[in-house]
């Protein structure tokens, strides 16, 4: 890939690593933390800083992939927990850009649509209690085995350094059908397709080349850069190339989900509606380019499954404008407004429980998620509200939601599938359809820099 855009060289080393590049590792781990004693809670971060065998993991480049990786997060809370030596209160307060992160997931759970099923006091594994959560631990590893070998070594560390464990999630890549690690999710779709290719983010650790627009790193990473819309927050050692990020566990209801389709079967191919629902075939390929089937020939490469744009479907006609990914990406579509390219999120998935089996007992499953950015409220928030949950963007209808990932319930839902002549139909209406992705968890995080725990465990800069 060759990254045309010019701007300050990033200071990789300073940067955690997460922000930058997908691990690609098979399993993963995050642990939900409280802090009991602020000092031994810095020890804490220290040491997790001048480790070894367990080191906060940065953007650097490595020439050996490592067996796993570690990276952490802080809510507002937990910044508070610490005593830190500047009054943090003070220097996020001045901007509103950070009100969502002071206020916190669960203060803000309304306005993104976690309600009924997904209202916060229905969280798991610690995150229905705000003033308790003050970090989140993400451990990634190519096995099992060095996952539970990382985790025994963690939590030796949080005994001796008073870190109460709230809870855990574990995640682990879906298999193929040769038994190989996939990037497919619970709904069968490929995901992890349309990740933002970043200014300075490393070429071979990047996106391919596929002619999206190259975004501002300022627009993920707190930079002092003129340009940037988001400034560093005081204290400046603590904000500078750190970023934010929406830690988000979804429940996916995959019985429910392929209930519907086959419930629409009578009116479209159940395959069709989840290609229109998703805009892209179950096997990634997107509508936008093969609008009636999953294949093209010749086959295109994984670039090309991201090379395209809607300016040769305004309407909608191959994929529809309230497809789940229309939505959350418009590209150059001329009805969204909103600067799309600025409220683009870096996301970083795996899935949870147990394949899909539609012959045995029903168990939970789903995604663990993170969604980073530089700005809570305009980046992640303003995707959920404005083009998640409703349709006023596109002038779909306020009401009308994403069908997958939106807050829907059977009494309004809505999804229009644009139809072509020679139908005698403007549209093929699906309505009464339930929520799909229900939300278990969620925490507002702070990603700090490498200098910012040095800073945070009071470690001498050298």
């Amino acid at each position: 890939m060759t990254n045309n855009a010019t701007s300050k060289e990033l200071n990789l080393a300073d940067i955690q690593g997460l922000i930058v590049r997908g691990y690609n590792m098979n399993v993963v781990r995050y642990f939900v933390l409280s802090v009991n004693d602020a000092t031994k809670a810095k020890e804490f971060i220290g040491d997790l800083i001048k480790g070894e065998s367990l080191k906060i993991t940065s953007a650097e480049q490595w020439n050996i992939k490592p067996s796993h990786c570690l990276n952490i997060g802080f809510t507002f809370e937990g910044l508070k927990a610490l005593k830190l030596q500047d009054n943090v209160n003070e220097g996020f307060g001045e901007s509103e850009n950070y009100e969502p992160f002071i206020k916190g997931a669960i203060a803000q759970a309304p306005g993104i649509g976690d309600t009924g099923e997904s209202d916060p006091k229905n969280w798991r594994n610690g995150l229905d209690k705000q003033d308790k959560v003050h970090i989140l631990l993400f451990l990634f590893a190519e096995d099992q085995d060095t996952l539970s070998q990382k985790s025994v070594e963690l939590r030796d560390k949080f005994k001796k350094q008073e870190i109460q464990e709230l809870g855990y999630f574990d995640g682990a890549k879906l298999l193929d059908d040769d038994g190989k690690p996939s990037d497919m999710i619970h709904f069968g779709y490929r995901d992890g397709i349309a990740q933002p290719r970043v200014e300075g983010f490393p070429a071979k650790d990047g996106i391919p080349d596929d002619g999206q627009p190259v975004i501002p790193a300022y627009e993920f990473v707190l930079m002092d850069e003129p340009q940037a819309q988001y400034f560093v927050p005081e204290p400046h050692i603590l904000g500078k190339n750190s970023s934010f990020a929406a830690f988000r566990v979804l429940e996916q209801n995959v019985a429910a989900f392929e209930k519907f389709l086959q419930d629409q079967k009578k009116d479209i191919d159940p395959e069709i509606l989840a290609a229109k629902m998703c805009g892209r075939w179950r096997n990634g390929v997107p509508l936008d380019l093969s609008p009636e089937k999953d294949q093209l020939e010749p086959p295109i490469t994984y670039a090309q499954f991201n090379s395209f744009d809607y300016k040769d479907d305004q309407d909608g006609l191959k994929c529809p404008i309230g497809s789940h990914i229309r939505r959350n990406n418009p590209r150059n579509t001329l009805k969204a407004i909103g600067k799309p390219d600025s409220r683009r999120l870096i996301r970083r998935g795996i899935p949870y429980g147990p394949p899909y089996d539609p012959q045995s007992a029903d168990e939970e499953r789903g995604l663990l998620g993170l969604f980073i950015c530089a700005s809570l409220g305009q980046q992640f928030e303003f995707v959920m509200e404005d083009w998640v949950n409703s349709g006023s963007f596109a002038h779909l209808g306020d009401n009308v939601k994403d069908p997958l990932l939106g807050a829907n319930n059977p009494q309004d839902s809505k999804f229009d599938i644009p139809l072509s002549p020679p139908s005698a139909e403007k549209s093929l209406e699906i309505k009464g359809f339930e929520r799909f992705i229900i939300t278990r968890g969620g925490a507002y995080c702070f990603l700090p820099s490498i200098t910012a725990l040095k800073y945070m465990a009071e470690i001498p800069s050298t």
